[in-house]
């Protein structure tokens, strides 16, 4: 069994572990993780901390602090009076959903010290990866750490972390005669949810107008990913109320009668390089564009390379250390022993390094409605094939969609030969290439900036491009042989389910889908933009993409790929 199968059971071990320890501390027997994130029948409940979403490369220490705050957050926390009181800008809003969630913690059961002490890990932990990305160094995202540091100090009695104490004192003195009433009210009246929340607004309010006026009209401070200094602004509140709407599926009656998955011609199929279909000028400036857009987001790529190294690196010999004291004899350094007797480093040791032998395939859908997500999707796939590059794996950006609409000369063909009933797929099959495996990232930075050009998107047959991209994986020599695939719907071509059946792509893709992974050779993810594709992929995820890109969204990939994200 390889590494990344056993990396996956245990992110679902300890999700599992983390669910029964919510359910004893609540006492709801109806929490539970789908999908990653924590559920009440079909309700997703909210995390309303930045510290609360621990990533793939944390401990269980973490997860288990994490798991704890968000049992003392149900418990303790009225959601309805908490959403009435909260702030309507992005900045009060988010530092008070954070105060609120340090008063849940300071009312941890003094009977339970192991709740406590996680607690403390999770809250650590995430201070100090804070801090070692560099985002104190910035005087917002200072700000913002010493508002969480002292807040959290204040209300639950345990001191500031000690590595950062130093960096903090500045901030704090400047702080302590704006906020010092209101700090003293957060700790008197932490069994209050009501009274805590007037100090709490008082700190919030106080916070974004100083961040306001560090800004000049506060615009600034509010990127495109949605989050300031690491942290959400977008609340994870907003919307959970409404479910994910998920891939509508069914039998195809033309498959069930056993006529099997047919292509009516292939004659105007292509398989072309993404840029052979836009002018160099406009792939510059589409590439311009994402450079920018990627800039605008604060994305930390050096936490998604660790992430994505810990879920695949394994351990490989790659030579030898000689002149070691134990280990085995070395042949070159035995007549040593003659000259110096007592010479005792007279071995061997062979050389281990971590490895990423792996290749990860995205294959986005370029139908008529990812339009509106060209750009997020294009950010998404073009920083994880950076990221990747950076590891030592290696990666292929691959789109489909068809030469035209509602069947285009296919159609014709088939019109011509007297209309036959159920003629299979019937439009002009077109597979692009982004970035093929054997270009690196840096060379294929223009070609990859294609995905910008939305003329390109028409309709696509998934089955048939799902099958493309495993076939060219399987030529190369990589171990581990991930497929990702980013969609938004259902397979759609309008001239196929006219003339066979609504179902008829949707079971095609099953089919596929099915056959790949029962082979072996591949593991197929399915990311749905804004939808579930639970239907079609077996492992899945759905991404919010309305508010861009973020750190949070990488996260989220991270956790599908490590199987902690599925149906």
């Amino acid at each position: 069994m390889d590494s990344t199968t056993n990396g996956a059971r245990e992110q679902q071990r300890v999700e599992e572990l983390c669910a029964a320890a919510i359910r004893a501390l609540t006492g709801e027997p109806g929490l539970r993780f789908r999908g990653g994130r924590l559920h009440r029948g079909h309700t997703r409940l909210p995390i309303g901390a930045p510290h609360l979403h621990p990533g793939a490369g944390d401990d269980l220490g973490s997860f288990r602090g994490a798991a704890d705050g968000l049992a003392l957050r149900v418990r303790h926390s009225d959601a309805e009076l908490h959403r009435a009181l909260r702030p309507a800008e992005p900045i009060p809003r988010l530092v008070f959903d954070m105060l609120e969630q340090f008063r849940v913690e300071a009312l941890a059961p003094e009977h339970l010290p192991g709740v406590v002490t996680n607690l403390r890990h999770r809250h650590v932990s995430w201070s100090l990866e804070f801090h070692h990305s560099g985002l104190t160094e910035t005087a917002r995202g200072l700000l913002l750490y010493t508002v969480a540091q002292v807040c959290r100090a204040r209300v639950t009695g345990q001191p500031v972390v000690p590595e950062t104490r130093d960096v903090i004192e500045h901030t704090r003195a400047g702080l302590a005669t704006r906020i010092g009433g209101s700090l003293a009210g957060l700790r008197r009246h932490r069994r209050e949810q009501a009274r805590h929340a007037d100090h709490a607004r008082d700190i919030a309010d106080l916070v974004g107008e100083m961040l306001g006026a560090a800004d000049g009209d506060g615009t600034a401070v509010r990127r495109r990913n949605g989050s300031l200094a690491g942290m959400p602004l977008v609340s994870d509140e907003e919307g959970d109320d409404a479910p994910v709407p998920t891939a509508e599926t069914g039998p195809s009656r033309t498959l069930d009668a056993g006529a099997g998955y047919r292509v009516f011609t292939t004659a105007h199929d292509r398989e072309q390089a993404a840029s052979s279909l836009v002018r160099p000028e406009l792939l510059a400036q589409y590439r311009r564009q994402l450079d920018r857009s990627i800039a605008a987001r604060g994305l930390n790529l050096a936490r998604l390379a660790r992430e994505l190294r810990a879920l695949f690196a394994e351990p490989a010999v790659s030579g030898w250390d000689g002149a070691q004291e134990e280990g085995r004899l070395d042949g070159r350094r035995v007549a040593q022993l003659v000259a110096a007797p007592a010479e005792r480093r007279l071995f061997r040791t062979e050389r281990v390094e971590p490895v990423t032998d792996c290749l990860m395939t995205f294959l986005v859908d370029c139908s008529g409605s990812m339009k509106q997500h060209a750009e997020s999707v294009a950010v998404l796939v073009d920083v994880l094939s950076r990221a990747l590059e950076r590891i030592g794996a290696t990666s292929e950006i691959l789109g489909f969609t068809t030469g035209a609409w509602n069947g285009g000369r296919a159609m014709q063909d088939w019109r011509r030969a007297g209309r036959p009933p159920h003629p299979g797929r019937l439009n002009e099959r077109r597979h692009l290439i982004f970035k093929d495996a054997e270009t690196s990232w840096r060379r294929a930075r223009p070609t990859i900036a294609a995905l910008l050009k939305t003329d390109l998107y028409r309709e696509g047959a998934d089955g048939e491009a799902v099958a493309w991209a495993c076939d060219r994986a399987r030529k190369h020599h990589e171990r581990n042989r991930i497929l990702v695939v980013v969609s938004d719907g259902s397979p759609m071509d309008s001239a196929t389910n006219l003339t066979n059946d609504e179902h008829y792509l949707d079971q095609h893709l099953a089919e596929v889908v099915r056959r790949e992974e029962r082979a072996g050779a591949m593991r197929i993810h399915g990311l749905g933009v804004g939808l579930d594709l639970s239907a079609h992929y077996g492992r899945s995820h759905a991404l919010d993409l309305s508010g861009g890109v973020g750190n949070g969204v990488l996260a989220e990939v991270v956790g599908l790929l490590s199987g902690t994200r599925h149906r």
